[in-house]
């Protein structure tokens, strides 16, 4: 009898089941490569549909309420629900006729359902090419529409349908923006639709040439009122990204102006208290957070120059406020300073010296590199001015020391603030996913001035702990840019909290985290399957190595001490090493200096004639209980075959020795290694070659498990003869 053959599973058919109103669902096999018009005529004979050609088959899912298109049937999957429905177009004219003609009532219910089925690009595209959008703009401009369900539902439908981007917002009316201003501007009246009104808003700054209405006549000050007294977080949200939005667009001068309302005490306490556990709404925080601190980067980006009379004041603010008490003791080397300009003179250079700039001649050098430019000037006299007594005490500690370990505040302050400037990212445009919001901040008039001020105590403090020199200078900004970056990961609240949490990240404290952190991604590495076959596969040439490396040890020879009865000989040495070729152990007396060589040696035994290898309590010459632990744990022997040799017995001088000889002789016998020692040597060796290996791949995440094999294709027919 012939055995039927199994059916072959057809990868383009799909088990389905549609759905149609209170009818019994139909478990269907749609086949992929079938047009969908021809699967749902078949559908609707089924169900005695007369006219097919007004439905659509739908996802049934609440998350992906969407028309099934010859685009996105390849979402369709064994086992999915699909609804039969009336099709986009077919709908859009629906409600389009309801919205021309029906009741308030009817209207408000048809908006609602066109708020929902908008989201789905394949309607809103149906709709709009009907002009459904001019109604509901009309709909929205309506002045009569109060806070109801029309207006609420319109705007919603509104939102929803631009959302797609197939239309410009170049089409909108100054009517249209007026009345999404007025809703925003009296939120109060409008709680439902002041979050479609700020969306439409944030949009059209963006994206029209409205913008300029927008900016006029929307304040500042309403929306900041908004974040105080909305309940909506999605309102919330939306009143954030209007006011970024508002930022970019805004020339520097207005920049400076959005920037000095929103630090004023009672707005940052709303932005921080609008703050809610969303990640968009972060991700707006974060987005403000970075055009507000992006504000700083003219002054990242500007050198000081001669003429720039500001700038040489602070410099010589900051060898005065360092100095000045200690005029008495420094007047003999500064000479009259009540007539010298201070920058550039000679008679400051020592000053300029003590506080740690390269040109101690002419500090204003200092600042001629972009980033960081003269922000790293006003940081360091903000330093000064309001952290006095921390900044003469950091001055006058290095500035005192008289070897090559002090810490050059003006060389480090001007690094620290190139490196805040990198790990903040000022002068690059916000990240589209970003939500690196430190609400910190937010919290005081000058928080980058103040982020500074911890940040530099910080680094004297590491650089004290890590006993650093001036060619140490990368090493310590190594661990300062860790230290800050682990604490900003932890989103402190303030700067209290920002400074007692890097406290706890001292230079020990990062040391550690880096070495468990190392450990545990070479324990996490190497379980990976491609890391144990790698390991396999070089396994035997580590070994081969170790094994070499012990006969050469043997070649080389040990002088051992002799032992009489369990106990040491006094003065008494005898010499054994192992011939080039491995095939003899030559042996014999010697004295404590003299290593012999192998023709001084009168004994020998063939490595053939070995029997075994005793070790410990097993040796003949440890039989004896009055002798030393030490010695029977260094003790071994080897044996013979022909009855010419009993054993020659060996007392190692220490356990390395031990070690190499047992492991070179259990080579020699074919045995295998059994060592503490090769054991150890095998692990390191192996992670060294491992590590080696794997330098191409230093950052990149290894997969546990290999990549799945893919399906087997259809067919094999690959290959295309001409």
């Amino acid at each position: 009898m012939i055995p039927k053959k199994m059916p072959v599973k057809d990868a383009h058919i799909v088990k389905i089941a549609v759905e149609f109103e209170n009818h019994i669902a139909q478990l269907i096999n749609l086949d992929q490569r079938q047009p969908l018009t021809g699967k749902i005529q078949e559908i609707c004979n089924c169900w005695g549909i007369a006219d097919p050609e007004n439905y659509a088959l739908q996802f049934c899912e609440a998350n992906h309420l969407k028309y099934v298109t010859e685009k996105n049937r390849n979402e369709i999957k064994n086992g999915s629900v699909l609804r039969l429905q009336y099709s986009p177009s077919k709908t859009a004219n629906d409600i389009l006729e309801t919205l021309r003609a029906g009741s308030p009532c009817v209207k408000a219910e048809c908006l609602e359902k066109l708020a929902t089925l908008s989201v789905d690009v394949t309607f809103a595209l149906e709709f709009i090419k009907e002009q459904g959008l001019g109604i509901i703009i009309s709909m929205i401009e309506d002045p009569d529409e109060k806070e109801d369900k029309i207006l609420i539902y319109s705007l919603k439908s509104f939102v929803e349908l631009m959302e797609h981007g197939t239309v410009s917002w170049e089409i909108l009316q100054n009517s249209f923006v007026q009345r999404n201003i007025h809703i925003v501007r009296n939120f109060m009246n409008y709680p439902k639709c002041t979050e479609s009104a700020l969306s439409n808003l944030e949009n059209i700054v963006q994206n029209s040439s409205k913008h300029t209405l927008v900016e006029q006549e929307v304040t500042l000050q309403d929306l900041l009122k908004l974040l105080q007294d909305a309940k909506s977080s999605v309102i919330l949200q939306n009143a954030i990204a209007l006011i970024n939005a508002l930022f970019m667009k805004a020339d520097d001068g207005r920049k400076r102006q959005i920037a000095h309302t929103i630090s004023a005490k009672q707005y940052r306490l709303a932005l921080i208290n609008s703050c809610v556990a969303t990640t968009e709404m972060t991700h707006q925080l974060y987005v403000l957070q970075t055009l507000t601190l992006g504000l700083l980067e003219q002054r990242m980006r500007m050198k000081v120059t001669n003429q720039d009379q500001d700038a040489h004041e602070k410099i010589k603010e900051l060898r005065k406020i360092a100095f000045d008490d200690y005029s008495g003791i420094m007047s003999g080397m500064a000479g009259n300073s009540n007539n010298c300009s201070g920058s550039g003179n000679v008679n400051f250079a020592q000053y300029y010296k003590k506080l740690g700039f390269k040109c101690d001649m002419n500090p204003a050098q200092d600042f001629m590199e972009t980033p960081p430019g003269i922000l790293a000037l006003d940081c360091m006299i903000y330093f000064a001015r309001n952290f006095t007594q921390q900044y003469t005490k950091i001055v006058h500690e290095n500035s005192c020391r008289g070897d090559e370990h002090e810490c050059p505040f003006g060389r480090t302050s001007i690094e620290l603030v190139k490196l805040l400037c990198d790990i903040l990212r000022i002068g690059e445009p916000p990240s589209d996913q970003s939500v690196d919001f430190q609400p910190m901040f937010f919290n005081h008039d000058h928080p980058f001035e103040e982020f500074f001020c911890i940040c530099i105590i910080t680094l004297n403090r590491t650089w004290k702990d890590m006993r650093a020199t001036g060619e140490d200078f990368q090493k310590v900004f190594s661990v300062v840019r860790e230290q800050i970056t682990r604490t900003l990961k932890q989103k402190p609240d303030n700067f209290e909290d920002f400074r007692g949490k890097i406290a706890h990240f001292t230079y020990q404290t990062i040391t550690n985290l880096r070495q468990q952190e190392r450990t545990s991604k070479e324990e996490c590495d190497s379980t990976a399957s491609a890391i144990v076959k790698l390991k396999e596969k070089i396994s035997p040439h580590i070994l081969d190595l170790i094994k070499q490396q012990r006969l050469a040890f043997l070649v080389e020879g040990t002088r051992f001490s002799k032992y009489s009865r369990g106990a040491r000989s006094k003065d008494k040495f005898w010499y054994a090493r192992l011939s080039p070729n491995h095939k003899v152990i030559h042996y014999g007396d010697c004295d404590e200096k003299t290593i012999p060589t192998l023709e001084e040696l009168p004994n020998k035994v063939s490595v053939i004639d070995i029997k075994q290898l005793l070790e410990g309590k097993e040796c003949p010459h440890m039989k004896e209980m009055r002798t030393r632990k030490s010695a029977v744990n260094l003790a071994f022997s080897i044996t013979f075959e022909n009855m010419d040799h009993t054993t020659i017995d060996f007392v190692a001088p220490d356990e390395t020795v031990f070690n190499y000889w047992t492991d070179g002789i259990n080579a020699l016998l074919g045995q295998e290694m059994v060592s503490k020692q090769k054991k150890d040597d095998f692990d390191t060796l192996l992670s060294m070659e491992i590590k080696l290996r794997l330098l191409d791949t230093e950052g990149v995440d290894i997969s546990k498990d290999p990549p799945p094999v893919p399906e087997d294709p259809e067919n094999y027919d690959f290959c295309f003869e001409n």
